[in-house]
């Protein structure tokens, strides 16, 4: 256990709200990563299903939604994917509810549910997928390349991870709602950044694909 700054979730009416606290907690969480509350996350992404139909999701595929927060990502993984067919992994079982339940009240496919870290996914899945997300969150994983390697393990040949990160600017310039979002400027990374972390593991960039206005989606495959 350590003391540092992170980030509590408070469930309010249904909705979380992010607010730092100094805290001896448990040091797999990684840090400097938040969730946001509900109205930022949907100014942010409004189009989640775009966004995934645009990094190679289809029908039918076997997806995992790493690091899945309260599900913003999930429901819509779900609704493309199918009933089944995709994986929530989260370390925070607050978290892993709170996607449950807007899951549920959206009407959105059955998902299977794990928690657990992400840098064990290949102890905590059996299957192997052709699609996994890692959204808003890479930039603070402490072993970067074990978390990749971890990914490959359980990917089919030619399945993809897909990696959503701030670009690499000044925290000043990447406003949301009149606010600065995102990681602390020094925390973020180029795709040529993330493509030094993940290539090592036999995943291979072979596309790296715009999302306005802050982020990239670096699609890289096995």
């Amino acid at each position: 256990m350590v003391k540092t700054y992170y980030f509590c979730y408070v469930f309010m009416g249904g909705g979380v709200m992010a607010r730092l606290v100094m805290a001896d907690v448990d040091d797999r969480f990684f840090p400097a990563t938040s969730m946001p509350d509900e109205d930022w996350w949907s100014e942010l992404w409004p189009d989640p299903e775009g966004v995934l139909r645009s990094t190679g999701l289809r029908r039918g595929v076997r997806a995992v939604d790493l690091c899945c927060g309260y599900g913003w990502f999930t429901g819509a993984m779900a609704r493309i994917a199918g009933a089944g067919n995709v994986f929530a992994v989260d370390l925070d079982a607050r978290m892993i509810e709170a996607a449950r339940r807007r899951l549920a009240a959206e009407g959105a496919p059955e998902c299977m549910w794990i928690t657990g870290d992400a840098r064990e996914l290949n102890r905590l899945m059996d299957e192997r997928a052709d699609y996994v997300l890692i959204a808003n969150t890479f930039h603070g994983v402490p072993d970067k390349r074990r978390l990749a390697a971890c990914v490959a393990d359980i990917l089919k040949e030619g399945g993809r991870l897909v990696i959503i990160n701030w670009h690499a600017r000044a925290r000043e310039e990447t406003t949301v709602l009149g606010q600065p979002r995102g990681p602390a400027t020094e925390m973020r990374m180029s795709p040529d950044d993330v493509r030094e972390e993940v290539e090592p593991a036999g995943l291979r960039l072979v596309e790296t694909r715009e999302l306005p206005p802050w982020h990239y989606a670096a699609i890289f495959e096995k």
